[in-house]
């Protein structure tokens, strides 16, 4: 049962939503004092889409290394749900969302940066956590 190389990239990927979070819930920005604070910011939402995501790929990827081959019908059931979960969730949020977000992004980003992101910002946020952000 050794893992097989998309399960750690899963893995590697949610360490790496949950980091790029934790800076980002770490920033202090007046925008984030005032009314919704950072849940007003679709990039905000759709990293916390993707890291919900990606933890429930996590949680399928050892239910189901655990599961194999034990025969327990109720817990293959559970892995069923689970991965139908995980489907409704990238088909639904995960996808869509993501790709609006980036789209939208970069496409204001490339008409008029001060529009979307002010140069402003850029003393708040590092560049790096920018574009590790979805």
């Amino acid at each position: 049962m050794a893992l097989v190389p998309c399960q750690v990239l899963r893995v590697a990927i949610l360490l790496s939503y949950c980091s790029i979070l934790c800076n980002y819930k770490a920033i202090e920005m007046p925008s984030h004092q005032t009314y919704g604070g950072s849940w007003k910011f679709l990039t905000f939402i759709d990293l916390v889409i993707q890291a919900v995501f990606f933890g429930i790929c996590v949680l399928t990827d050892l239910s189901s290394l655990l599961t194999r081959g034990s025969g327990n019908q109720e817990q293959e059931r559970q892995l069923k749900k689970l991965i139908s979960l995980r489907d409704w969730m990238l088909a639904v949020l995960a996808f869509p969302v993501g790709v609006f977000v980036v789209a939208v992004f970069w496409i204001i980003y490339a008409y008029d940066r001060e529009m979307i992101y002010p140069k402003l910002l850029d003393n708040f946020i590092p560049g790096w956590l920018n574009h590790g952000m979805p």
